[in-house]
């Protein structure tokens, strides 16, 4: 069905399956080239109902933690545009002619086809009780839903989620993530229940529990009570127990969207679906179904996007004319974290030999204490037939691939805990090339080697550019990685390019042990040549500023310095999505006055600054313009405040608990101690963020056992937990001593503080440091308290130095004119540019451009607005360069641009405008 002339193609939805068709077309050549009229190809009209171009629905839930939306998108109009493809958005198709081959549209539009694709996806049932259509009930599938759900939520304390599957479970996150207190009702006996076993689901339900949230199944929705002003407050089950619920989300599955098809007269199953063939034809020739709207071949609709995909690949093949990708079924494999837990199935985990079947042999391993459940299912002939893995579900990437197959080693290697006698799993010179590694993309081992031995690939991000392996859920990177090093590709311990062969441990011990004072330097020492990158220049920033004491450096933004920082610590602030930035001063231990209340209020109200409290029990004020900044700080510094290194990677909070002040189960002065804790540690930068907690007692309010430094009162002093974590992937704290006095901890503390800080590699938090290191918290017993290596004089010392020579960064600023003049929203003039750094600039015609002065005085100037976000932001960009290109990142989220050029190296489709150079005078801000 190849186009040898110009045809149009309707597409009817543009969700992730149906973005994928277009995608595939442009990588088959099958569309037209917009600039040869009348030339062959499809040109494609596109029907969607939101008024949004397609986004990644897998990641939705990442919205309610900060993810913008606008960074879930998939398409870009440069890929609209190159293509000749026309996105009608908010105009979704009301009629389907095929008799006449045409839609009709809600706004009355006829659009004529030669070919269509139903990509409708399907819509969330709302199971038929009373009540449910009231103020305060809401589905979770869309960015509308997520907006809707998130205003309302701020008026609410309780939510239920009807359904406890895949969209139940993350609908429970994001209320939990809201504040609302979160219950989940599920009329199954279990969790998950399509996806794990009740062993699975056990271990599923403690997790979630322990987290806060109420758990609630074998029991249904009966009817949503509404108060007078019909707004949701209670929700009845079906044994009469009633649940406050000020929100109800209902996500008790979905429905395929197929009704253009019935009403078009094309076959539909029994249960809903397009009825296609295994070319996703539909019963008209000239009209496919691909996604969650169709019934495959095989009877079943799929409700994942990697079998979409699958499809879209099987149409695009029909329209381009190759017509060699069939659909006749999908592994249904899934990983997912949900509430914190690690959850993943794959092939058939429930095929139990009964009804006739093979006989299966259950390989179960059980750790109720660590919420960690495995199971795996062989066959009669030892194949792996399926399994769940809940809690870890690292052996994941390993498994999948094997399924159908006999494992290439025993069962527990795949099973046991790391470091387990017998928990080896053979590498990925067991897979042979045929086995599936990416799922979302069917991509295989043969086709991921094939790509490392064809373009020299090092790493994973080459992997995933060349053959789009490991950019869907992301489940089989460590598969990936395993194909590189077994094609014997050696990973590079280096930071970057300009450090080859050098580690972050490495660099800083050579500036601490070499009194090297400068990234120039050490550039030219050891270093392989280039201007630096987004990478290397904010770690030598960050040892720099760590041993700014023994090096007799001041201010991080003093000279060269200033260069190398991140915007973030450019600007001592966090920059957010939209080009302003957030200020968070410090509030040690939580404690703060009425009076600092009162200023922080007032500034926020001065200067238009939204406030709110943080996790860490400090206030943010976000939406300060970069010159605003200087303005902003005096005013808190006067009312005591000063920074809070929000920005950094650095010591950010010590949170406490109100302990033996007023709680009348208090053990220990909490918040004495975290305030004591955090004056001592502000200020020190180190390889990743440091968050610290103390608890008054073994009721554990300030949730120390989640933090890098935990403390926790007892009858016999201070207990000491080190290394834990919140966030993607939570851990508890280990207990490094117990019953500590003041002076015991605080040197302690020292050293552990410093030993990470020499030892630690880029963006490694304390929990990965500890994995990697070896030996656990014997390890740093052994080396902290034993002094096995004869350095805990001198970590002391190191944290003493570094104390004494302490500053407030904000205030420093404050004192500094020439650090005053980087705050000003626009430079004088080219002579002001300091080498490495950028400025904005007005030119004479208005337009606001990034100039950036190289180390030779080579002056380039692009546009500042970042084309990814909006915001104008290039000019705060770190300068560098790569493979000896002049390039600039974008601080937002770092895709560099050829300076030259314009062109993103990262995605070449998008660019910035190269402009003029100016001359020396600019003209003056308006």
């Amino acid at each position: 069905m190849a186009a040898q002339r110009t045809q149009t193609l309707v597409l009817i939805g543009h969700g992730m399956v149906g973005h994928r068709l277009l995608e595939a077309l442009a990588e088959r050549g099958a569309l037209v080239d917009p600039e040869v009229p009348g030339g062959p190809g499809w040109r494609v009209t596109v029907l969607a109902e939101e008024d949004v171009p397609a986004y990644d629905r897998v990641h939705l839930s990442s919205v309610f933690t900060g993810t913008a939306p606008d960074q879930l998108g998939l398409s870009t109009p440069e890929f609209l545009a190159g293509h000749g493809i026309d996105l009608r958005l908010g105009d979704p198709a009301e009629h389907l002619d095929t008799a006449a081959r045409t839609v009709t549209t809600t706004s009355g539009t006829v659009v004529p086809y030669d070919a269509l694709v139903l990509a409708t996806g399907s819509y969330p049932f709302v199971p038929p009780i009373p009540g449910a259509d009231a103020t305060g009930c809401f589905t979770y599938r869309t960015l509308y839903d997520v907006d809707a759900l998130t205003s309302y939520a701020e008026r609410a304390c309780t939510g239920v989620v009807v359904g406890g599957g895949l969209l139940g479970l993350e609908a429970a996150g994001a209320l939990r993530t809201l504040g609302l207190t979160t219950h989940v009702v599920e009329f199954a006996p279990r969790l998950m229940p399509l996806q794990v076993d009740d062993g699975g689901a056990a271990a599923l339900r403690a997790t979630i529990e322990s987290m806060g949230v109420a758990v609630h199944t074998g029991v249904g929705a009966a009817e949503v009570e509404t108060d007078t002003e019909g707004r949701a407050c209670l929700l009845r089950l079906s044994d009469g127990r009633r649940l406050p619920a000020d929100v109800v989300v209902f996500s008790a599955g979905v429905r395929p969207r197929d009704r253009l098809a019935r009403e078009a007269g094309l076959a539909v199953g029994d249960r809903g679906g397009v009825a296609v063939d295994e070319r996703c034809r539909t019963t008209d020739p000239y009209v496919y179904a691909i996604g969650e709207c169709a019934q495959t071949s095989d009877g079943r609709v799929y409700g994942l996007v990697a079998p979409g995909y699958r499809m879209a690949e099987a149409v695009a093949d029909q329209l381009a004319g190759a017509g060699a990708t069939v659909f006749t079924g999908a592994d249904t494999s899934t990983r997912l974290k949900l509430l914190g837990a690690d959850v993943a199935s794959f092939g058939d985990p429930f095929a139990d030999g009964r009804d006739g079947g093979p006989r299966t042999t259950e390989i179960v391993f059980s750790d109720g204490r660590e919420g960690v459940y495995k199971k795996l299912l062989l066959g009669p002939e030892g194949q792996l037939l399926g399994g769940i893995l809940v809690g870890d579900a690292a052996a994941y990437g390993s498994l999948v691939p094997h399924a159908g197959r006999r494992l290439p080693g025993p069962p527990e290697a795949f099973l046991l805990p790391a470091g387990a006698a017998g928990a080896e799993p053979p590498g990925a010179g067991a897979l042979p090339d045929d086995a599936v590694v990416c799922s979302c993309h069917n991509v295989t081992k043969g086709a991921v080697a094939g790509a490392i031995a064809e373009h020299g690939l090092t790493d994973i991000g080459g992997v995933k550019r060349c053959t789009e392996a490991g950019t869907g859920c992301g489940g089989c990177v460590n598969t990936l990685q395993a194909v590189l090093d077994a094609a014997g590709v050696r990973r590079r311990k280096g930071l970057c390019e300009h450090f080859p062969e050098l580690s972050r441990p490495e660099l800083y011990e050579l500036v601490r042990t070499e009194h090297i004072r400068s990234y120039t330097e050490l550039a030219e020492r050891y270093g392989s040549g280039g201007a630096g990158c987004t990478v290397c220049k904010p770690v030598v920033a960050n040892v720099l500023g760590t041993l700014a004491p023994e090096l007799g450096l001041g201010h991080v933004l003093d000279g060269e310095q200033a260069a190398l920082q991140d915007s973030n610590d450019l600007f001592l602030a966090n920059l957010q999505k939209d080009g302003t930035y957030s200020v968070v001063p410090r509030v040690p231990g939580g404690e703060i006055t009425a009076e600092q209340l009162i200023a922080l209020g007032e500034v926020a109200r001065d200067h238009g600054l939204y406030s709110k409290i943080t996790g860490g029990q400090r206030i943010d004020l976000f939406g300060a313009r970069k010159e605003e900044l200087p303005a902003v700080w005096r005013r808190l510094i006067a009312a005591g405040f000063e920074s809070g290194q929000a920005y950094g990677k650095s010591l950010r909070t010590v949170k406490s608990c109100v302990g033996s002040r007023f709680c009348r189960f208090g053990q220990g002065d909490s918040v004495r101690l975290a305030i004591d804790l955090e004056l001592r540690y502000r200020g020190l930068r180190a390889p990743h963020k440091i968050k610290g907690g103390v608890s008054g007692c073994l009721r554990e309010c300030a949730e120390a056992r989640g933090k890098d430094i935990g403390v926790i009162a007892t009858a016999g002093g201070w207990n000491l937990y080190v290394c834990g974590n919140g966030g993607t992937d939570p851990r508890h704290a280990d207990l490094l001593a117990s019953d500590l006095s003041a002076a015991e901890l605080f040197a302690l503390i020292d050293r552990f503080l410093m030993y990470y800080v020499r030892t630690g590699e880029r963006l490694e938090r304390t929990s990965a440091w500890l994995e990697r290191i070896g030996g656990g918290t014997g390890h740093l017993r052994e080396v902290l308290i034993e002094d096995s290596l004869g350095i805990c004089a001198e970590l002391e010392a190191q944290m003493d130095r570094h104390v004494a020579a302490y500053r407030d960064e904000w205030r420093a600023v404050l004192d500094d004119p020439a650090a005053l003049a980087r705050f000003e929203p626009h430079v004088a003039g080219v002579e002001f540019l300091e080498p490495g750094r950028g400025r904005a600039a007005l030119l004479a015609d208005g337009t606001e451009a990034a100039l950036f002065r190289d180390g030779d005085g080579e002056v380039y100037a692009v546009g500042n607005r970042d084309p990814f976000s909006g915001a104008d932001v290039i000019a705060n960009g770190i300068m560098g360069s790569r493979d000896g290109v002049p390039v600039v990142a974008s601080p937002l989220h770092k895709q560099e641009f050829d300076l030259r050029t314009g062109v993103c190296l990262d995605d070449p489709a998008v660019s910035l405008p190269v402009l003029p150079v100016p001359g020396p005078a600019l003209p003056a801000r308006p």
